[in-house]
């Protein structure tokens, strides 16, 4: 049937070979090991080789891991005289398929992590047996002095037994001292954060169900708390029939999630498109989305266990860091890199070229790179610094550069939409009739080939590749219906 349909094209076309659909997909900037102190890269690189996984995976999750320990012991003011401070607040996501080894990359990178919080919960359930104990003791207590307190009205000594009931304190119930979260409602999450004021990690395994569930108008409440957390130093208050009135003193909230290529699409295209594009995608600033490994090799060797204890320490170190009485600064030649990034990054920003989602994002790096500055600086500095200086600034610096390519890689999801869409047809193509239309394909209901305009600029791709050939049929009186049929290659 399929050639009863192209005998009728003219043999000309049927002659020319398809177009390749070259990938669109933007070159990313490859990471770099002296983006990172010592103490954190061995390990990282150690990690990254027995693994076979991007060591952008596992450097990405080790810095918003350290953000959340240090939380809010530390500030940043990127200027010498103003009073703006930066909470070291970071928000991460690890893109790749599902063979990139995402999982696997933020096991090992949240390990020190998870053995702090190992031990927090330790403490907490051994002082919990000693406040029950005590609790116990207390409401025998309680009792007794109920008793003296009845004898004292009984005996019109009223005062006196206001005074005696009053004597009797509870003890106080210990609260868990939590870093890490996978899942809470917002009023959970504010408890936690009220208990926890330095601030939280929120992992996700997948990312794209937590931004799911930021979507579409029943979602806006929830979105609304979460764009509050970015700055780490925001105050939020909600209003719930069933828990009341929660004032949330601290919103600092770290965030670190692998999520696939496919499923991040519709998100990109919220941010992009105008429906979702209040920034929250851009708060995302440590997404990293470097390429595949092409290779995969037998690697069976001990892990560097010197390199794991140097990357234990910097953790510990920044857990058992004091507060610092006063924010940080830049020491004068760092403060004039600094200055000089921040020309180059606003004017750019601010250029006719760049998209208005990627304008965004820029004008949210700033943040991001003191932030990094200040926690590259703690970790090469075996004392609390007096400064943050220049070489702790141009590892900060290099990562912005790195950060950017990544970042444009990601927007060009959707700004290259009708090349996807395209691809996902020609490989959907035995599923389709022989002969189709655009209202076929709509029927279908296809992830990424749901919508109409998406559907027709993936048609005209095929069409001008030479993957489809495109029929008119006209009829008298009206306009002629189109069809598509697929060529043989």
């Amino acid at each position: 049937m399929q050639k009863n349909l192209l005998a009728n094209l003219p043999q000309p076309l049927l002659d020319e070979k398809p177009i390749p659909l070259t990938d669109p997909l933007p070159a990313v900037a490859s990471f770099d090991p002296d983006m990172l102190p010592t103490a954190l890269i061995d390990y990282i690189l150690d990690i990254s080789e027995r693994q076979q996984s991007p060591p952008d995976f596992v450097a990405v999750c080790s810095l918003c891991a350290l953000s959340s320990l240090l939380g809010t012991k530390a500030t940043i003011m990127p200027k010498q005289k103003d009073d703006w401070a930066v909470v070291p607040n970071l928000w991460g996501a690890i893109v790749g398929r599902p063979s990139a080894m995402k999982s696997p990359s933020m096991k090992a990178a949240l390990a020190p992590i998870y053995e702090i919080q190992d031990e927090l919960k330790n403490e907490y359930e051994a002082s919990l047996d000693a406040y029950c104990a005590e609790f116990e003791v207390n409401e025998i207590e309680t009792a007794e002095l109920k008793k003296t307190a009845r004898t004292a009205v009984k005996q019109g000594n009223r005062n006196q037994a206001i005074a005696i009931l009053q004597s009797q304190t509870d003890p106080e119930k210990p609260k868990r001292h939590r870093i890490i979260v996978n899942d809470a409602t917002v009023e959970k999450l504010g408890e936690l954060l009220n208990e926890n004021p330095n601030g939280l990690l929120l992992v996700r395994d997948e990312l794209s169900g937590w931004l799911a569930k930021l979507r579409g108008e029943e979602g806006q409440a929830d979105r609304a708390f979460y764009l509050q957390c970015f700055d780490g130093d925001g105050r939020f208050t909600t209003d719930r029939i069933g828990r009341g009135t929660i004032d949330i003193k601290s919103t600092t909230l770290s965030i670190i999630g692998g999520i696939q290529p496919s499923k991040i699409l519709p998100i990109i295209n919220g941010a992009v498109r105008g429906h979702d594009d209040d920034g929250l995608l851009q708060r995302l600033q440590l997404t990293v989305w470097p390429n595949d490994n092409k290779k995969w090799t037998w690697i069976d060797r001990a892990p560097n266990q010197q390199a794991k204890s140097s990357y234990d320490h910097i953790f510990r170190k920044i857990f058992t860091m004091e507060p610092s009485p006063q924010p940080f600064r830049f020491s004068p030649e760092a403060q004039q890199f600094f200055i000089d990034w921040m020309n180059e990054i606003q004017n750019e920003a601010r250029s006719s070229d760049v998209h208005q989602a990627m304008e965004s994002h820029l004008i949210k790096m700033p943040q991001t790179i003191a932030s990094l500055a200040l926690i590259f600086e703690l970790v090469l500095c075996d004392e609390i610094p007096t400064a943050v200086g220049a070489t702790a600034t141009a590892m900060a610096l290099d990562w912005a550069d790195y950060l950017k390519s990544h970042a444009q890689r990601l927007y060009s999801l959707a700004l290259d939409q009708a090349y996807r869409a395209a691809k996902l047809l020609k490989a959907r193509r035995s599923k389709l009739p022989v002969q189709f239309t655009e209202r076929d394909i709509q029927r279908k209901g296809w992830a990424g080939l749901n919508d109409k305009s998406a559907i027709n600029e993936a048609l005209v791709l095929l069409t001008e590749h030479r993957y489809l050939d495109k029929i008119e049929n006209h009829c008298t009186g009206g306009r002629p219906s189109i069809s598509y049929v697929w060529r043989d290659f």
